[in-house]
This record gives structure tokens, sequence and C-alpha cells, in this order.
């Protein structure tokens, strides 16, 4: 008989060893990710020889050709058009940006109480940012001021009237000033309407249930288009004689709610993901309902529809160009106003006109896809120990 042991347990542990080649180097990088596979290959090749194509012409067209200064539409016009350009110049008018820049931002409000709209920015930015910064303390009291406050004041600031400002009606408001009202009025009035009607909607109260369910189907339902159209024309009809609802105020109010709706819906497909025993341990502890909502399964439900929710805040942020059918003109309709601008008007003003707008909704809808994804890593407590 054999007196030999085996052993199965490991006694030592083994050594670190190098990182794989796919990881710790460029070319391995570019192996593993853009030449894995003659499929690979063949689709980096195409997409070398599009960008060689397409890259030269862009830079040309935006840097190198493009007119940057100027006062009218000579500089961005050949000879043969009644310029100063040689025949068969293509380039950015940037003078053209450059000259309307303060009225694709401020609109037509008066000049001299632009001050007052640079205030209100000023307000937004101090207040918007300390609450988007986790680690900073006082939530609480920022979101108040941000979400309760601050509205009331902007009011009194932009529209005057009141404390020896002068008055200034809504239809001089215009360009990046409306888009970006439209869109915190939107935003903030949306996320907790729709909360409340995605609770409505599971409600067990049937009347609550079917009213959540009416809303947001009928909402949902329509364009955002015709829900502008149907404020504009066929609210005053069923008001007192007399009576009437500023455009403005209309536009807003037909784009909260329709966001209202969408975000319910986002919002419920939050609530339908949480496993039943959180509200089963919730209910076991004794909580109420809204103590059980408040603490235990909402945060966990808005946590997983953070993607959806951001969202539907970049559509609305994008959509607020429709106000454009009730007279309102937002960033890129007071763009497109001045096409017609006899100063101006030249081959390249449009395209250069709609690139701009392009890149300012871009970095706007960007900005908040990547706080979006910041704020998803933030809580991603799931595998943390």
């Amino acid at each position: 008989m054999s007196n030999t042991q085996t052993s199965y347990v490991r006694t030592e542990m083994l050594g670190a060893e190098p990182a794989p080649s796919s990881n710790s180097t460029i070319s391995g990088w570019l192996r593993s990710n853009l030449l894995a596979t003659p499929k690979d290959v063949v689709l980096t090749i195409l997409a070398l020889a599009l960008l060689a194509l397409s890259v030269p012409g862009i830079i040309n067209w935006l840097f190198i050709q493009a007119s940057w200064f100027g006062s009218d539409r000579s500089v961005c016009a050949t000879i043969a058009q009644g310029g100063i350009q040689p025949d068969g110049w293509k380039g950015a008018c940037w003078a053209f940006v450059q000259d309307r820049f303060q009225q694709f931002i401020f609109g037509r409000y008066p000049l001299d109480e632009r001050w007052r709209v640079i205030i209100v920015g000023l307000m937004m930015v101090v207040l918007l940012v300390p609450l988007l910064i986790p680690k900073l303390p006082h939530k609480t009291v920022n979101a108040v001021l941000l979400f309760v406050v601050f509205p009331v004041v902007a009011f009194f600031l932009l529209h005057g009237g009141y404390f020896g400002l002068q008055r200034v009606d809504t239809p001089l408001w215009g360009g990046m000033m409306v888009t970006l009202i439209l869109s915190f009025v939107g935003i903030a009035v949306s996320f907790p309407v729709g909360i409340l009607l995605a609770l409505g909607r599971r409600s067990h109260m049937p009347v609550v249930k079917m009213f959540c369910v009416l809303f947001i189907e009928v909402i949902r339902g329509v364009p955002l288009v015709m829900v502008l159209f149907m404020a504009n024309v066929m609210l005053p009809l069923f008001l007192p004689t007399g009576w009437t609802i500023d455009n403005f105020l209309r536009a807003i109010v037909g784009v909260a709610l329709f966001a209202s709706a969408y975000m319910a819906e986002v919002i419920r497909g939050g609530l339908q993901a949480i496993p039943k025993g959180q509200s089963e341990g919730a209910n076991s502890l004794g909580l109420s309902y809204w103590q059980k909502m408040r603490l235990i399964v909402l945060p966990q439900a808005i946590k997983v529809v953070i993607p959806g929710i951001v969202n539907t805040f970049i559509g609305l942020f994008k959509d607020t160009s429709l106000v454009a059918i009730i007279g309102m003109y937002d960033l890129l309709n007071i763009i497109r106003l001045n096409f017609a601008d006899t100063t101006w008007i030249t081959p390249m003003t449009p395209l250069t006109g709609l690139v701009t707008a392009a890149i300012i909704y871009w970095i706007f809808c960007f900005g908040m896809s990547r706080y979006s994804a910041f704020m998803e890593r933030h809580l991603d407590t799931g595998h943390k120990r």
C-alpha cells in the first residue's frame, strides 16, 4: 500500500501575471478592438478612408476658408455675388454668427435691459452647479432655492413691471433664453409630476388609476406640435370672455404636461423593476405607503432608470424648437429668422447658422449625457463592498 499523500490544497499564492498585451500596449488595443477579425479590418479601412475624404474638407470649410470678421454680407460672398471673396469660394460665415450672437442668446429683448437676463443666468448656474455635485452639503436648501425661490425671482426680473423695472412682454423674448427657460421649467415640473402619475397608474384606487392612465395615454398619443396647437388655439375658446393667457405660459404648460406623460412611463418602468420583496420588507417594518415609496422603492427605481430620465430631458431640450408654432422664437428659430436679413443674405449664411445651432444643442445634450453616466457610476453600489 502506497504511503504517498496527494494534497489538493494550494499552500501558496501564485505570483501576479503581466497584463495581456491587448490591454497594456497601443498595438494590442488596436489588434483587439479594430483588427480582431477580417470583417473588423475591412470596416476599419473603410472608416479611415471615409474620414480621410471628409475631414479635410470639413476643416477647410469650418476654419481655413472661413470668414471670421466683418459687418455685412460682403465678407461672405464672392465677387460675382457682390462680395470680396474670390469666385468659387466656400467657407463658414462666422462673421454673421459673431454679429448676431447676442440676438441668438437674448432674442429681441431690449438692449438696455439684458443685464437682467445675465443676472438670471448667473443665478441659475450658481444654484444648479452645487446641486449637481454629490459631495456638497445642504442639498435640500439648495433645491428649495433653485426650484421654488429662483423661478419667482426670475419672473420678476425677466418680465418686469414691478420694483421700477421696465416691463418686457414675452413676445420680445427669444433665442437661447427661451430654450433654457422652457427646458428648465419642463424638467423641473415633469419629474415630480411624472412620479405622481406613475404612482397613480399603479394605484389600487380606480378613479385615480383611470385618471392617470387616460392622461398618460392621451398625451403620449399625440405629437407635441398638436399639444402646443391646442394650447394656443383651442384653450382660449374655453375661457370666459375677456380672459386671456400669455402665449409663452401656454407653451410652458404644454411642454411640461407633454414631458410629464413620458416621464411617468419611464418611472413606472423603474418601479416594475424593483423586486416585490422590497415593498414587503418595508411593510413588515410598519412603514406607511408614502414612507415606503420615499425611503425604499423610489430611490431604487429612479437609480435604475437614470438613462431613461436623462433621455427624456434631452428630448425635451431639443423639442423646444417646436414653440415656433405659437409665435415664440427659441434658439433655432431666431437663427433661422436672421437668414432673411438683407445685411447677411449669402449662400453660406444658412448653413453656418444651422451648424452653430447644432453645436450649441450638442454641447448641452452631450453634457447631460455625460452627467448621466457620472451619476450612474456614482450610484452603482450593487458590486461595491
